[in-house]
């Protein structure tokens, strides 16, 4: 059995993963865009090491921060790490946030044409002419439904998307959504709920601890070891406000407020895009305790078993 879980981000989705994890013995696919990367441990929300050492988990700190990355190769990716996990164990067990990530675990992504290459290096030098704000305006026009899915102004998903529009004159949103959604009989998926006060004042809450553990020094080391800050990872929220204090565009009282306000636009778009599948089992987790939702989730495992 596939089982999924998914919410927003600060919904609370690691310890109780960790838990069902080792309610069922399996390990664990991260599904999460950025916690694919090494060094960007804090400002990704990593699983800590003590989650590590009790659960083993696919899909964190595997790439290095020049690679680039797509839902493409996660799928790929997750569809071997699967088949491996499935063959020890009855069960896979997938959790994070990333939207299209979890959709291209739901259904097969549709055929979309590979990179062009004049494509990607003409949109790459009107960055640099125009600023990527300016390719942000193009795509907004364009795909207007793509551009809400994104997380702030990501270049390298901007410029794909730009580059399949290019390509194709259809918008990069049209082949993710131009099939109904049906979930394959396998297939369980939870998601955790809470009402948006509360999800915000955790995302509030977790920013301030991730100040405390270190986030600031986090993206001073990657840039003190010549990394780029326009690579993939570190458009990612979090780190691009950092990055702007660093430059002195923010201080930094103001960049930690910037990042809790943009945390909550990112839990908003995701909770948008998991209102469209009628087939999540939500789980009450602002007034149930971890225990209670893991057999919630078990007992739902089971009935479904028992159907097969």
């Amino acid at each position: 059995m596939k089982i999924i879980l998914l919410g927003p981000t600060a919904s609370g989705k690691t310890e109780l993963s960790i838990q069902i994890a080792e309610e069922l013995g399996i390990p664990i696919i991260s599904v999460d865009s950025r916690q694919c990367y090494k060094h960007v441990d804090i400002g990704t929300a990593k699983p800590s090491k003590s989650d590590l050492d009790r659960v083993q988990h696919y899909n964190i700190s595997n790439l290095e921060l020049t690679e680039s990355d797509s839902v493409q190769a996660f799928s790929n990716r997750a569809e071997l790490w699967e088949q491996e996990i499935l063959s020890q164990h009855q069960h896979s067990l997938f959790v994070g946030g990333s939207t299209l990530h979890l959709q291209s675990l739901i259904r097969p992504m549709d055929d979309i044409p590979s990179a062009n290459k004049a494509n990607i290096e003409a949109l790459t030098e009107e960055v640099e002419q125009h600023g990527m704000e300016f390719l942000y305006n193009r795509l907004t026009e364009v795909d207007p439904d793509y551009i809400k899915t994104i997380d702030g102004m990501n270049r390298q998903r901007i410029i794909r998307a730009l580059d399949v529009w290019m390509q194709t004159d259809k918008p990069f949103s049209s082949f993710h959504v131009n099939k109904e959604f049906i979930l394959p009989p396998n297939t369980l998926v939870f998601g955790l709920h809470r009402e948006r006060e509360n999800l915000y004042e955790r995302i509030n809450t977790r920013v301030d601890i991730m100040i405390e553990e270190g986030l600031i020094d986090e993206v001073r080391g990657i840039l003190d070891q010549g990394f780029s800050k326009e690579l993939q990872p570190l458009n990612a929220v979090g780190y691009r406000e950092i990055i702007s204090h660093f430059e002195g565009d923010l201080t930094q009282a103001e960049a930690i407020e910037k990042i809790k306000t943009h945390s909550r636009r990112y839990a908003k778009r995701q909770l948008t895009w998991f209102k469209r599948w009628d087939f999540v089992e939500w789980l009450p987790a602002q007034s149930k305790k971890i225990e209670e939702l893991k057999e919630i989730m078990i007992s739902h495992l089971a009935a479904k078993l028992d159907k097969q």
